[in-house]
């Protein structure tokens, strides 16, 4: 939760309660609920990327994960 308009330093972890820099990229989406154009992303920490990609795949969501540094444009 970003507080009283502060914002963090870079593109941090999605894992509740971890402020560590991401990483990985996830990407995903529910196909019960989104079409296949719509995407959803979570960040990843090393920590936590493998953690986050088990608890998508529990739900059988289609999920990619890729390098941050490949996403991210200049």
């Amino acid at each position: 939760m970003i507080g009283f308009g502060a914002e963090p330093d870079g593109v941090i972890c999605s894992r509740a309660g971890c402020r560590a820099a991401a990483s990985w990229r996830i990407e995903w989406r529910n196909p019960k609920i989104h079409a296949e154009d719509r995407v959803k992303v979570w960040t990843a920490c090393d920590e936590h990327v493998d953690f986050l990609e088990a608890f998508l795949e529990a739900r059988s969501f289609p999920l990619e994960r890729r390098p941050l540094a490949s996403a991210v444009g200049p």
